[in-house]
């Protein structure tokens, strides 16, 4: 995997991931979620999962 950590954004533009307008989705890239690792964790409602990357660079989530 890539580690890509240039920032294409400057002062006057709004990050990539930044919702535009009301009922947008903002997106993330999974680079930035996970930097050089394979794997993070996310604490949602008091639970903890993993969010792998698989040798075939899929992403696979578990409780």
């Amino acid at each position: 995997m890539r580690a890509d950590h240039a920032s294409t954004t400057t002062q006057t533009q709004k990050p990539s991931h930044a919702a535009t307008r009301p009922g947008d989705v903002r997106m993330l890239k999974s680079s930035d979620l996970f930097g050089t690792d394979m794997e993070v964790q996310i604490a949602h409602d008091g639970t903890l999962y993993r969010l792998k990357i698989t040798r075939q660079g899929k992403l696979i989530l578990n409780k």
